[in-house]
């Protein structure tokens, strides 16, 4: 088990080293990978109602990921194989307002959720996927 476990680890540190030259933008594409599980895992759950219990703990968790993100587009962050946009630093006040909108929408969220209550669930969920909407429009690459 032990070697496993070994073995598992160096996997992991080989995976991560080539994008050790811009370790910022690799820490930012986990952090909007997250982002965008839980997101991903709530429209399952409200779509499919599925799992409806765990909503909660999505929403709480996006709220948490929503804090850190206003810290991942450092500048000089941006790499040749990214999918942020120049206009983020070229635009740092209307990007800093797209991101206040993004955090305040997922704590308006993980407030909601505990209520169970759809009628203040899928409102707020409208507007998280509204303010991920506004900020992919203008400072995300498909």
């Amino acid at each position: 088990m032990k070697t496993i476990a070994t073995l598992m680890s160096l996997a992991l540190l080989a995976a991560a080293a080539p994008a050790a030259a811009n370790p910022e933008a690799d820490y930012r594409h986990h952090v909007m990978e997250a982002v965008g599980g839980h997101m991903q895992s709530m429209a399952v759950i409200l779509r499919r109602q599925v799992h409806l219990e765990d909503f909660a703990a999505h929403a709480e968790s996006m709220a948490a990921l929503a804090s850190v993100v206003p810290g991942v587009f450092p500048e000089g962050s941006l790499t040749a194989d990214s999918k942020a946009l120049p206009a983020i630093w070229e635009n740092p006040e209307d990007f800093q307002q797209a991101v206040d909108r993004f955090v305040a929408a997922a704590k308006a969220l993980a407030a909601a959720a505990p209520s169970g209550e759809m009628s203040q669930i899928g409102p707020a969920m409208g507007a998280l996927g509204d303010s991920c909407k506004g900020c992919h429009d203008s400072y995300k690459a498909e």
